[in-house]
Order: structure tokens, then C-alpha cells, then sequence
């Protein structure tokens, strides 16, 4: 961040922080860090971390930092809708708000809080009184509203993106000059704010609009004259848009005399010198390790017994000592750094081998690839970047093209010499999605070894509910905002290759990449190792499992060409005809595709109830209302099965001949392992796990997914498993005594259920207590049961209760788990796998009754996922441990799939299914069941 791009002319220079927006960004940015009483302290830290760091990069004597105030402002009196759907600020940081308005002064800055005008208003008049008193004006602040006060003396920096705007930035960021941006804004809205624009008009259109007329008054002047859809929306937003403009236009003539402690202006924003006495308290009562050294030791006073302890267990890596202090110690170390970056480009040899001892004798690298393609079994790679320290990185870039590509070295060589080190099981490496990195060097012949850690696995295991791409990690944990993909290579139609990117421009960004990786490394591990249940589940099951999966994704699946065509044409067929009925049954043709004429022909023509509405208010033709609907009438039905059948067509049938790999002839999907807040893994390009079982030419599909000569397909699938882990968990003795004598347990529940001997139940008992069974799993209530069941309400009811009765331990397994998700915000699976419940304690019903429903399904769905991890794991072991040539070929939901060699058959048959049975030892048997055959379909 220290190349941030400010004025360098003579005038002095008043600096103002849009206090408010600092305070949101350090929330979100920082993780959840606890002072020595437990209270949230993420935001204070990361507040302490900025305006520190920017009082270092910005020389000026005067600033302030402004904060919103309390209460509402005169735009709530123009518009009693503004900011109506802002959520109210989270309670963790309103307990932060008062220590960092106290910590700000301590630091030395003013601090400015005007009741009735917003922060931007406040910063909005002091731009104009700095500049009218001559001075250079910047404004850190991450809100783009505040770019209508840029002017020849005004600068908006944003020290979280690395990005300076003044006059130029503002016109190439937003496609209009800083005075028109008012209007630009009054076009597109605020959905933050909840102030409309003209719908459907975004920054491209709007932009487009004020280019050509120069204003938003001469394009209202000229409105009728605006075609198609954007042109009547215009029209129609005309009254509203004058109150748009003057809710978006900050104010810059606010009286803040009552409000600023002395006059002139400027003597009350003079920067002090910190309070090194007070703030010494502060760090020590809020938990600032690190900090508190500093402080001590800038006093001469020794560090405190708590920082030594801290710092020594730290020191000694040993696991046991990592206690939460020291990993507080160890994120704020990090975190508190401001980085002076050295990036390396390794264009010669000598450059080369100095960065090759280096990497030889770290004890863990970060490493990353650059390539041309997405596609991991494709990707071919464009270059490689290193980093052994925190601020230091190299790039080599080995496939640049370009007439700007002068030198770069020759990539056999490079990688030729680079073999040892990837290959090295003992050269410790780190990087982002390593699956990924692992399949890119796989095409040039590396077999990659020694990866101990991988960030994106980290963060999920710690908050598997947050996103784990590097940019938002970085953000989150560090305070850090590096290049984008897209700032590097452009967006849309104009995006480039990578390897056509400037050498400069790829080396900073592929530097950043392993440097944030790095960086964030640190963070996050001595996180993990503060928490041994988190650390096993990382340890144990998701780095084990990550390589794995790039073994199964490598071995692909054979699929039959031929079939799938043949299938294809006759589900063509199937549509035609569905389509013709469609049209009988509706009395006339018409878009089946379209919901609006569908819509039309329903509730207009044939007149049928209208079951939900969307949010325009017209009648809806979703699935669940077709589903509905199909009860009682035959057109709804029809068009239910036509969208089948072309879903299917277009998603399986035609598409999977094409995605087969020329190399390989296979089919390669991709597991995504850091997706599901449960754990389970998600499986794309092409989702082999959404292939419908229910219907007959679902399933056909499977039947396509074939073995190849003198081999068979095995199908080894956990029985019940989620019921299972239920009777596990809840200690329901009903539950245990029927898994453990080997009862069938729908048959048992409906015993229990309808008061009937185990041999006296009837198969409608059985499937009435199958769906009371799975549905009280996923927190199914008495409307929904009667819905499936097609009962009343008031029998469904009275089954939930009689099952209740008699399994009192899953009642109070449910009851237990709400109370706890609600106390800690997450539940956990058998082995410790944190699943979190943002919405456990939300004010919105629906959304905290979808958690509660959560609550009681995740730690069962969590479990079966982790079981499943455990499985591929141990039955990959054995087969290597074997020498058996039977390859893992599929994941799906509870079954592994492999492709097994005819003479292994038997083998496979009976260990596999006793390996995953004996991986967890529950108060139930675990029960996988296995079948074979020439093709996916048949091995069920």
C-alpha cells in the first residue's frame, strides 16, 4: 500500500478518514478476534492497523476522522424510505463503536460527530473550507459517493484497493467527470441507501446517457425521445429523480461551529502526538499483544508476563502451547505489519539459482501457477511465482507472448531444474487451491509432492460459511487488497489471454498471489492450531482428501458416446410429442420456454387457481407450483415432464459427449471441496451428482457410464447413513436397539408409530414412517409432512407427535441442538467439523427458521460427509497398499464409485464395503452395500 500515488505539490495537506466507512471495512475485514474478557475486539484492531498505517503514508499535519452520528438525519425527513432496508448495525461491532472512538483520540486524530448530517456531509464542507484555505484535500474512504467532491484540490484514496481517484481516476473508473457524477448515481440508484434509479439502468447505460446529452437535465429535457425499455423506464422515473439527486448530492455547507472544539477550523484538526501512556493501558486492557511491545518498550518499560508467555510459545512451535493468547499475538503480528513489498521477475539464471536456493532451504514456500486455461486437465502453465517471507516474492515467466516479450527463460529447462523441488516430498509448500496447482504441473509430467498447507482448505475449515476465494481472504484476514484476475487480463469480449498480459504487470500480480498466500498462512494456522477438533478435521480428513480428489478427477470416467446420442435422439422425440399434447391440452401452440405465456394460458384461459405469486405480482409458473397444480390437472403435468425431458436432454444427453477429453477419452469432472458449509463435496463441468434417479430415463443415463473391456463398475454405497448418525447423536434407545439387532428401521418406527407389531406393519405404514423418518431429519414440519403425505394437517401432526413419544431421544436431540445453535451460532458434526448458522438468531422469521431446520440437519449431513471423506481415504490406502490397479472413479453424495479390473472383482466386493463400515466406530453399525456391473446403473 506504500505506493499509493499522492500530491507532491507544496500545498499542505489536511487529511480526512470517512471514519464510518473505516469502522465497517475493519468489521468485515478482520476475523473474529477476542480481547482478554471475550468482547469482540476484529474491528478495533483492524481500525488501530489502518489509521496507523495511513498516518504513516500520508504527511499532513491537519486531519480529522469523521463518524456518523445517532439518529436521524434531514434525509430521513425528505424521504421517510432512506436507508429503510440498511440492516441495523451487528451487535459486535456497536461494542466496539465507543473503545474505537476512545482509541482514535488516544492516536492523535480529531474526531468529528455532527447529530442530523451524515459523515459525507461533514467531510463534504471540509473539502471546501480545506480548499479554500489552500490547502490539498485527501479523503480516504471506500464510498463511491464521495467521488462528486473530487476537484483539482480534492483526492479520494482507498488505501484497502491501492487505488488513488483524482479527476482522471474518476472519469476512467466511472465514465464520467467528478460534477457528473451526482447524476451518473441519480441514474443507477442505491440499493444500500434504498434509493431507486431508473430500473434497469446500470453504470454502462447510465454513463452511455450523460456522454451524450452532458447532463442528467438535458437528458431528462430530452427524455421522450429515449428508446426501447431503458427509455420508458426513464420516462417513468421523472418524478422520482429530482429527490434521487438530492438525496445522493452530499451537502458541503454545513454549519459544524457548534461541533468542532476551537476556531479557525484548521487549529481544532491539527494531529497530535499519540498519548504512548494511555495507549499503553488501552492495548493491554483490549488485548493488543504485539502493540503492548511496542508501547513498553517505546516507554522503557518491560514487556508484560502475558506477552512473554505468549511470545515464547509462539517461538517454540510446539502445538500444546498455542494458546489463545498466542494466537492472538500471532494474527495481530501479521496483520499490524505495513508491507514495503520486493517483488523479483527471474528472466536470467544467476537470478534463478539464488531464488532456487532459496525455495531448497526455506522451511515452507509458497508457490503458484499462471496458466491459459481454466480447465485443470487443459491448463498449461504461463508462469510460476515463489514467496519464502512475507512482502518478498518472485515471478518466472516461461510463456509470455507479445512483441513486448523480450527475455524470458526456456520452460523445459526451468521446470527440468525445478523437478527435484516439486517433487521433493520433504520441501514443505503452501499455496491457494492446490488441487488446481496439482493438476497444472500433472500435464507437464510433475507429480508434486510435499504440499503441507493450502489457505482455501484453512479458511474453510475455520468459516465454512464465509467465501475462501484469495482476494475476499485477504480482505477478511488481512487488511490486504492485491490485483485482480481481470485487472490484469480486462473483462468480457476484451479479455485477454494471460499470456499475452504485460511480463511487469503478471509478475505483480502471480508476487501478490504467493505472497498473500504466505501471509495469510500465517494467520490462519495458528487459528487452527488453537482449535484441535478444527485442526484434526484439516489435517485428517480435507488436506488428505484434497489430494485425492485430484487423483479420482484424473481418472475420469469412461462414457459411452453412442448411447448417450442414441438417448438424446429419443428424448428428442419424447419432447415432441410432449410438446403437441401441451398444445391439445391447451387448445393452441405456444412458447412452453416462456413462463409469460404459459402464465396466460393457465390462470387466463383455463382459469386455474392462482398458488403464488412472483414479485412483479403475476401469477407464478415455478416448479413447485406446477408440481401443485399437476394434482388435479393434466397440463401442468405435461409441462412438468416436457421441462424434465429437455433438462435432461440439454444438461446430460447432448452435453456429455462433448465434454469428453480428446487425451483421456473420459470424462473429468471437477470436485469442488470448499463449497458446502456441511462438508460434502460439489461436483461440476460436468455435475455428475444432480443426474435424476427418480425417473426411468434418469437413471437410463447412468447406464452410460461404462467400464472398459475386462473391467466392471462397483457401486459401494453407506446404507441409511444419515438416520444412522441421527440414533448415534440423539441416543435414542428405539433408534440404537433397531440398527443394532438389524431391524429394518421404517419398519420398526411405523411399529412404534401406528402401535402395530414389526409384523403386523402394512407398506403404507412403511412409507408413511420413511417420509416421517427423513423428513424429521431435515426439520420437515407438520404442513410440510401433510404435503408430502397428502394427509391433513392435523394427522400429520398427530404423527410427529406419537413419533415424538416414543423416540423422546431425537426430541430431545432436536430441542438440545436449537438451544445450542442459538447460544454459539454453529453446530458440530461427530468429528468436530464447525458448521455455522449466520441466521440461527435473525430477526427475519422465515430466515431463522430455515436455520433452526439447519440446526438439526447439518451435524448428521456434516457427519455422513465426513464419514464418506474417511472412506475414500482408507479404501484408496488399501488399494495402494494392495498394488490393486481398481481406480476411484466417483463421488457421489454417500457412494463411491470405481472402475475394478475383472480379476480384482472379488476383492473389491468384500473389502471395500468393510473398509467403510469400519472407518468411525458409532453407537450403530455402519452398514455400506455394494454392487457391481458393466455400466453405473447396473452396479445399483
Amino acid at each position: 500500500m506504500s505506493d499509493l500515488a499522492f500530491s507532491s505539490d507544496a500545498a499542505p495537506t489536511l487529511l480526512l478518514v470517512d471514519g464510518s466507512s473505516y469502522l465497517y471495512r475493519a468489521f468485515h475485514a478482520m476475523p473474529d478476534l477476542r480481547g482478554p474478557q471475550g468482547e469482540p475486539t476484529g474491528a478495533l484492531h483492524g481500525m488501530v492497523n489502518m489509521l496507523r498505517l495511513l498516518r504513516k503514508q500520508v504527511a499532513s499535519s491537519h486531519a480529522v476522522c469523521v463518524f456518523d452520528a445517532k439518529g436521524p438525519t434531514f434525509r430521513d425527513e425528505w424521504y421517510a424510505d432512506y436507508k429503510a432496508h440498511r440492516p441495523s448495525m451487528p451487535e459486535d461491532l456497536a461494542a466496539q463503536v465507543a473503545p474505537i472512538h476512545e482509541v482514535v483520540k488516544l492516536l492523535g486524530w480529531p474526531v468529528l460527530e455532527v447529530p442530523g448530517i451524515e459523515a459525507d456531509d461533514a467531510i463534504g464542507t471540509l473539502c471546501v473550507v480545506g480548499a479554500a484555505a489552500g490547502y490539498k484535500v485527501i479523503v480516504s474512504t471506500g464510498d463511491k459517493d464521495l467521488a462528486q467532491l473530487v476537484n483539482e484540490r480534492v483526492t479520494l484514496v482507498n488505501t484497502m484497493s491501492n487505488e488513488t481517484l483524482d479527476e482522471a481516476g474518476v472519469l476512467a473508473k466511472f465514465g464520467v467527470a467528478p460534477n457528473r457524477i451526482v447524476d451518473y448515481l441519480t441514474l443507477v440508484g442505491d440499493a444500500v441507501d434504498n434509493i431507486p434509479g431508473v430500473e434497469k439502468v446500470g453504470p454502462k447505460t447510465a454513463a452511455k446517457w450523460i456522454a451524450e446529452h452532458g447532463s442528467l437535465d438535458q437528458l431528462v429535457a430530452v427524455a421522450d425521445t429515449i428508446k426501447g425499455v431503458a427509455g420508458e423506464n426513464l420516462r417513468k422515473a421523472l418524478d422520482w429523480l429530482p429527490m434521487g439527486r438530492k438525496l445522493i448530492t452530499v451537502r458541503t455547507d454545513c454549519d459544524l461551529c457548534e461541533h468542532v472544539p476551537q476556531w479557525p477550523l484548521l487549529d481544532a484538526l491539527a494531529l497530535r502526538e499519540p498519548d504512548q501512556l494511555a495507549l499503553k493501558d488501552f492495548a493491554a486492557t483490549h488485548g493488543f499483544k504485539t502493540w503492548l511491545r511496542e508501547l513498553e518498550q517505546a516507554l522503557g518499560t518491560p514487556p508484560a508476563a502475558a506477552a512473554k508467555k505468549a511470545v515464547a510459545a509462539k517461538a517454540s512451535g510446539t502445538d500444546d502451547l498455542f494458546s489463545a493468547e498466542a494466537v492472538v499475538d500471532a494474527i495481530e503480528e501479521v496483520v499490524e505489519s505495513a508491507l514495503e513489498t520486493q517483488y523479483d521477475t527471474v528472466t536470467d539464471w544467476p537470478t534463478f539459482d539464488r531464488w532456487l536456493a532459496k525455495i531448497e532451504s526455506a522451511d515452507l514456500t509458497a508457490f503458484d501457477t499462471e496458466t491459459d486455461s481454466l480447465d485443470p486437465m487443459k491448463a498449461r502453465i504461463v508462469g510460476l511465482s515463489f514467496s519464502v517471507k512475507v512482502g518478498e516474492a518472485a515471478y518466472i515467466p516461461l510463456a509470455h507472448q507479445g512483441p513486448d516479450v523480450t527475455e524470458q527463460l526456456p520452460m523445459d529447462e526451468v521446470l527440468a531444474r525445478l523437478t527435484p523441488w516439486l517433487e521433493g516430498a520433504t520441501h514443505l509448500k503452501v499455496g491457494q487451491n492446490i488441487k488446481y496447482d496439482t493438476h497444472v504441473l500433472a500435464n507437464h509430467g510433475i507429480q508434486v509432492q510435499g504440499y503441507a498447507h493450502d489457505t482455501m482448505l484453512q479458511s474453510y475449515v475455520l468459516e465454512a460459511h464465509k467465501p475462501h476465494g484469495l482476494e475476499s481472504l485477504s480482505l477478511r484476514f488481512l487488511g490486504r487488497k492485491g490485483l485482480s484476475y481481470e485487472d490484469v487480463t480486462g473483462k468480457g469480449a476484451q479479455q485477454i489471454p494471460f499470456a499475452q498480459v504485460a511480463v511487469e504487470r503478471a509478475s505483480q500480480y502471480s508476487c501478490e498471489d504467493s505472497d498473500l498466500t504466505l501471509h495469510l498462512h500465517q494467520v490462519l494456522w495458528p487459528q487452527l492450531q488453537a482449535e484441535p477438533q478444527l485442526l484434526d478435521v484439516y489435517q485428517r480428513l480435507e488436506m488428505p482428501v484434497s489430494q485425492l480428489l485430484q487423483r479420482i478427477e484424473r481418472n475420469g470416467v469412461l462414457i459411452d458416446r453412442d448411447k448417450l446420442q442414441q438417448q438424446s435422439h429419443e428424448l428428442a422425440q419424447r419432447i415432441v410429442t410432449l410438446e403437441q399434447e401441451a398444445y391439445d391440452l391447451a387448445g393452441q401452440p405456444f412458447n412452453l420456454g416462456s413462463p409469460k405465456q404459459l402464465g396466460e394460458i393457465l390462470f387466463v384461459k383455463q382459469g386455474l387457481p392462482v398458488v403464488k405469486k412472483t414479485a412483479t405480482g403475476a401469477p407464478s409458473t415455478n416448479e413447485e407450483v406446477l408440481e401443485k397444480l399437476a394434482e388435479d390437472y393434466p397440463l401442468p403435468a405435461r409441462i412438468l415432464e416436457y421441462r424434465g425431458m429437455a433438462k435432461l436432454k440439454s444438461t446430460y444427453t447432448d452435453k456429455l459427449p462433448l465434454m469428453i477429453n480428446a487425451e483421456t477419452g473420459r470424462v473429468h469432472t471437477n470436485y469442488a471441496q470448499a463449497v458446502a458449509v456441511t462438508g460434502r463435496l460439489s461436483s461440476n463441468d460436468p455435475n455428475l451428482q444432480n443426474i435424476p434417479v427418480r425417473t426411468v430415463e434418469g437413471r437410463r443415463i447412468r447406464e452410460a457410464f461404462i467400464a472398459p473391456p475386462g473391467h466392471v463398475i462397483v457401486s459401494a454405497d453407506y446404507s441409511q447413513i444419515e438416520l444412522r448418525i441421527m440414533a448415534h447423536i440423539s441416543q435414542d434407545e428405539s433408534l440404537l436397539r433397531a440398527f443394532s439387532d438389524g431391524l429394518d428401521v421404517h419398519r420398526a418406527t411405523a411399529s412404534e408409530v401406528f402401535g402395530v407389531a414389526v409384523d403386523e406393519v402394512s407398506n403404507e405404514h412403511r412409507r408413511y414412517a420413511k417420509v416421517i423418518n427423513f423428513g424429521l431429519i431435515y426439520g420437515m414440519s407438520a404442513h410440510g409432512l401433510a404435503k408430502n403425505l397428502g394427509i391433513e394437517r392435523s394427522a400429520a401432526a398427530n404423527y410427529i407427535e406419537r413419533y415424538f413419544q416414543r423416540f423422546a431421544g431425537v426430541k430431545r436431540y432436536m430441542d438440545e441442538t436449537r438451544a445450542e445453535a442459538k447460544a454459539q451460532g454453529y453446530v458440530e458434526t461427530v468429528f468436530g467439523r464447525r458448521l455455522w448458522l449466520p441466521e440461527i438468531n435473525s430477526p427475519n422469521g422465515p430466515s431463522r427458521a430455515g436455520a433452526e431446520r439447519a440446526a438439526i440437519n447439518a451435524p448428521m449431513q456434516g457427519t455422513a460427509a465426513d464419514l464418506i471423506k474417511l472412506a475414500m481415504i482408507d479404501v484408496q490406502k488399501a488399494l495402494d497398499a494392495e498394488g490393486k490397479s481398481s481406480l476411484i472413479i466417483m463421488q457421489v453424495h454417500d457412494e463411491l464409485v470405481l472402475q475394478v479390473p475383472e480379476a480384482e472383482l472379488e476383492w473389491v466386493r468384500t473389502q471395500v464395503p468393510a473398509l467403510m463400515a469400519s472407518v468411525a466406530q458409532l453407537r450403530v453399525p455402519l452398514l455400506a452395500e455394494v454392487g457391481s456391473g458393466p455400466n453405473w446403473e447396473s452396479a445399483h
